[in-house]
């Protein structure tokens, strides 16, 4: 009986696998799982100081699990008030690096972030952020939904998903609280 080993880059899923419930649902089109997530966090903060966290992208590497580095290509004025941000994140983890490129709005009035994917390992992804003063700081409001381009990565990202937006949760809220204390 021969076997056969599958070597694949894990360092976007590893990214990936790093904001606290999982839902997994399946593609009509495919049948294949894709990790969602959403939730919401009360924090101590102000609203504007988590927004202005999370719109520094150039500054992931200093806090996000396996960022080795961000570069933001551009930012653009709107009339409408918000930005257009276009940034590329190299995801590393042990031998394997990652790039993906992706659009960034920023609404700073609204405090809201509306990333899409614009190239990389994806078929697509595609993240939401908003912030919301409350009496105590704020709720910081996050969803993501993604799929692999690989089928391969797409099933293993199911199984650590839950464990790799914990750590990115976490990275932000510790993140905050050296910035805000």
């Amino acid at each position: 009986m021969s076997r056969i080993i599958l070597c694949v880059p894990i360092s976007a899923l590893e990214f990936l696998m790093a904001v606290t419930e999982k839902q997994v649902v399946k593609s009509p089109q495919t049948e294949t799982a894709m990790p969602k997530h959403s939730e919401t966090r009360s924090l101590p903060y102000s609203a504007v100081q988590m927004y202005d966290l999370v719109a520094d992208v150039a500054l992931y590497p200093k806090f996000l699990p396996w960022t080795s580095a961000a570069r933001v290509r551009s930012v653009t004025a709107q009339p409408d008030g918000s930005s257009i941000m276009f940034a590329d994140l190299v995801i590393s983890f042990k031998v394997f690096r990652e790039r993906f490129g992706s659009r960034v709005t920023l609404w700073p009035e609204d405090r809201r972030i509306e990333t899409e994917y614009l190239d990389g390992p994806f078929k697509y992804l595609v993240s939401n952020w908003t912030f919301t003063d409350t009496v105590s700081g704020c709720d910081v409001s996050f969803d993501v939904d993604f799929e692999f381009r690989n089928k391969i990565l797409q099933s293993a990202a199911g199984l650590f998903f839950f464990e790799a937006m914990q750590r990115v949760v976490r990275a932000f809220e510790e993140r905050a609280e050296d910035l805000y204390g």
